[in-house]
């Protein structure tokens, strides 16, 4: 797994909670809380996030302010 990402372009299309985890800055553990809290997408038993999705929602965070 990649350590850090200069661009968005960089990410794989399906993020794991670790990389979001890496992307925001967070913890793992928060990073847990907020994929579940946010309704993101899983695949199977695994927790994967869309990189499309991922960047759908920071925009809309972003614009809460």
């Amino acid at each position: 797994m990649k350590e850090s990402y200069k661009s968005f372009d960089e990410l794989p299309m399906m993020i794991s909670v670790s990389q979001v985890a890496k992307v925001l800055g967070i913890s793992r553990t928060r990073s847990y809380e907020l994929v579940n809290e946010k309704g993101f997408t899983k695949i199977g038993t695994r927790t994967v996030v869309p990189k499309d999705e991922f960047k759908l929602w920071i925009q809309k965070e972003i614009k809460k302010g």
